[in-house]
């Protein structure tokens, strides 16, 4: 008898190892891209060791492009390129054009004196070269 169960769960198990669902996918679905960025919103000035939250709008150009988030690369040691990573689904025949500008954020520690610079990329310029706007922040001493 305990033959007879065991025999029956791997051949149900066999069955449906060899059965699959054929779902006809011929690769990934989306892609990785670059937003353009519209503006930022920075402080004055920063403080060493405080957080800030940084405000970026950038543009969504159309339905099927999502906010992924920000990649912020340190180009130098107050040096910041700051690019806005979407992903666009690439099945979806019914994408509408919407160049809507859309706003979101990211904190940044302040760990280093001197003044910051953030370059926030906005596209390719005429020559096909990485365009940014850039923005400078002083970090100031604590006044208390």
């Amino acid at each position: 008898m305990m033959k007879k169960v065991v025999l029956g769960c791997l051949l149900g198990f066999l069955l449906l190892s060899f059965s699959s669902c054929d779902l006809s996918d011929d690769g990934p679905n989306f892609h990785f891209t670059t937003l353009s960025v519209v503006e930022a919103s920075l402080p004055e000035s920063f403080q060493l060791n405080q957080t800030y939250t940084v405000e970026v709008t950038y543009l969504r150009p159309d339905s099927c492009t999502f906010f992924e988030g920000f990649d912020v690369a340190t180009v130098a040691e107050t040096q910041r390129n700051v690019t806005v990573i979407g992903s666009v689904i690439t099945d979806n025949e019914t994408c509408t054009q919407l160049a809507e500008e859309v706003t979101a954020s990211f904190e940044f520690n302040v760990i280093f004196t001197g003044t910051y610079t953030f370059r926030f990329y906005t596209g390719e310029n005429e020559s096909g070269d990485a365009a940014f706007i850039e923005y400078t922040v002083p970090v100031v001493e604590d006044t208390n």
